[in-house]
C-alpha cells in the first residue's frame, strides 16, 4: 500500500547523498515540487564524485562535477549546497561521516531528511557501495543529531540537538509517494541533463527524460493502484509521483 506523502508541516528538508547527480535520478523532481511550495531544501554531498569519470584525473573531475551540481540545484530551487571532501568510491558509514552529517542536521534543522537506499539490492540491480554507506550513515546521524551526548563538541560550537521528524528513502520499496506536477518533472529532467560532461562519459546511459519520467510514472502507478483498491470505482488522476519509503523518526 502506497499513501500520499504531503509536505504539510515541513519547512526544511536536507538531502544527503554520496555524489553529484545522485539526487537527479528522480528525486530532484520532488525537490522542485516542494521548493515551489515554499519548502527550503539543502543538499549535502559527502564526496565530490572525483572518481566518477574514468578518462579524466580526479583533480579535474571534482570541480567539474561541483559546477554541474550547482547548475542542477539552481534548476530545482536549491540554494544550499555543501560538498564534503570525503573520498569518492571509499565512503564508509564511519563515526567521522556520521559526525559531519549530524552537524549539518543540527545546523539546518530539517523536519525531513532524504537519502538513498542502504540495501545491497535495489530495483535497478546492485547498489553502489557509496550509496549504501551514505544511507546507513544518514540513518545513524539523524539519531546522533537528536542526542546531546553524541558529538557534544558541536553543541559547544553553538549548535543544539535536533529531532528530525521524517526520513525519506529513495530507491527502496515505497510506502508513500510525493505527487509531482508536470512542471516539476520537467525540472527534474533538466537537472539530470545539467550533468552534461559526466553523462557523456557513461557509454549507453539511458536518456535523462526516460529515467526521470519513468521513475515519476512508476510512483504514480503505485499510488493510483492503492487509491483504486481503497475506493473501487473512483477516478484517480495521479500522473506523476516519486515513490519513497517514509520512516517516522521523531
Amino acid at each position: 500500500m502506497v499513501d500520499l506523502f504531503s509536505p504539510d508541516g515541513i519547512e526544511r528538508m536536507l538531502c544527503v547523498v554520496a555524489h553529484p547527480d545522485d539526487m537527479e535520478y528522480g528525486a530532484s523532481a520532488a525537490v522542485a515540487e516542494w521548493t515551489a511550495r515554499g519548502v527550503e531544501v539543502a543538499y549535502l554531498l559527502l564526496t565530490a564524485g572525483e572518481a566518477g569519470i574514468r578518462d579524466m584525473y580526479p583533480a579535474e573531475v571534482g570541480p567539474l562535477r561541483a559546477k554541474e551540481q550547482r547548475k542542477a540545484c539552481e534548476i530545482v530551487g536549491v540554494e544550499h549546497l555543501t560538498i564534503l571532501d570525503l573520498p569518492d568510491g571509499m565512503l564508509e558509514p564511519s563515526i567521522e561521516v556520521r559526525s559531519r552529517i549530524a552537524g549539518e542536521i543540527r545546523r539546518f534543522r530539517p523536519q525531513a531528511v532524504m537519502c538513498t537506499s542502504w540495501e545491497l539490492e535495489v530495483p535497478w540491480g546492485l547498489n553502489h557501495a557509496d550509496h549504501r554507506a551514505a544511507g546507513l550513515a544518514t540513518v545513524d546521524a539523524i539519531r546522533d543529531a537528536d542526542n546531546p551526548w553524541i558529538f557534544p563538541q558541536q553543541l559547544s560550537e553553538g549548535l543544539t540537538a535536533w529531532s528530525t521528524r521524517w526520513l525519506l528513502v529513495t530507491g527502496s520499496e515505497p510506502t508513500h509517494a510525493i505527487e509531482l506536477s508536470r512542471e516539476s518533472v520537467e525540472k527534474g529532467v533538466a537537472s539530470l541533463e545539467a550533468h552534461e560532461v559526466y553523462l557523456r562519459a557513461l557509454p549507453g546511459h539511458i536518456p535523462p527524460r526516460e529515467i526521470v519520467e519513468g521513475a515519476a510514472a512508476s510512483g504514480a502507478a503505485a499510488l493510483r493502484e492503492t487509491r483504486s483498491a481503497a475506493d473501487e470505482g473512483g477516478t484517480h488522476t495521479h500522473e506523476y509521483a516519486l515513490g519513497v519509503r517514509a520512516i517516522a523518526m521523531g
